[in-house]
C-alpha cells in the first residue's frame, strides 16, 4: 500500500513537473513573441517616420532651388548694365567721359 502511494505521489510529482515545464515553456514563446511584435511595430513606425522626414526634404529642397533661382534672377537684374549706367547717371551725378578725358594704357 505504501509503494502505490509513493507511486502515486511520483507520478503526481512529475505531472506537476511537466505542466510546470510546458507553462515555462509556453510563457517563453508569448514572451518572444510579444517582443517580436513591438520591434515590427517600432520598425514600421520608423520607417514611416523616415518616410515623412523625407518628404519634407524633399519639400524643403523644392523651396530652396526655386528660391536659388529668384535670387540668380535678381543678381542678373542687378548686375545690368543698363541698371548700371542709369544709377550712374541719375543718382551719383556720373556721366561718361569725352575723349578727351579717356588714357590709354598700354600692356607692358
Amino acid at each position: 500500500m505504501i509503494k502505490v502511494i509513493f507511486l502515486k505521489r511520483i507520478c503526481d510529482l512529475m505531472n506537476h513537473q511537466k505542466k510546470f515545464q510546458k507553462f515555462w515553456l509556453r510563457s517563453i514563446v508569448l514572451l518572444i513573441l510579444i517582443v517580436e511584435m513591438f520591434l515590427y511595430t517600432w520598425c514600421r513606425v520608423q520607417y514611416l517616420q523616415l518616410g515623412y522626414d523625407m518628404h519634407a526634404l524633399e519639400n524643403r529642397i523644392d523651396h530652396l532651388t526655386r528660391l536659388k533661382n529668384e535670387l540668380q534672377i535678381e543678381q542678373a537684374r542687378l548686375r545690368s548694365p543698363e541698371r548700371i549706367i542709369q544709377i550712374a547717371t541719375k543718382q551719383l551725378g556720373l556721366r561718361m567721359p569725352s575723349p578727351e578725358q579717356m588714357i590709354e594704357l598700354n600692356d607692358y
